[in-house]
């Protein structure tokens, strides 16, 4: 049986190859997303007052941890902050359908 462990970026010589890659290394982060959806449920569970939802200051907090974390890694910052700006909308939006499905 063949190996389909992915290669590493610099040891791949073939599109085959960084298309493996990229593919196994979407649905790992699919997977990862899975768990930050997971916690918005918890919040959503933990949260007593819906307007606690929607934290400006901790929205904002993420997005420059984000931005931050991609400097340091040399990663285009202003790309990972817009990912990062719809990551986190769509987790308030996702938190606040708990919300109200709990207390429905």
């Amino acid at each position: 049986m063949p190996d389909t462990t992915p290669l590493s970026p610099d040891a791949c010589s073939t599109m085959a190859e960084v298309r493996t890659g990229v593919d196994d290394l979407d649905a790992r982060l699919v997977e990862m997303l899975a768990m930050r959806f997971a916690y918005m449920r918890a919040a959503a569970r933990i949260k007593p007052e819906r307007g606690q939802v929607r934290d400006e200051p901790r929205k904002a907090e993420v997005i420059a941890n984000a931005r931050a974390r991609a400097e340091a890694l040399g990663l285009p910052a202003d790309a990972v902050a817009v990912i990062w700006e719809v990551l986190v909308e769509a987790s308030i939006a996702y938190e606040l359908d708990h919300w109200d499905e709990r207390r429905g």
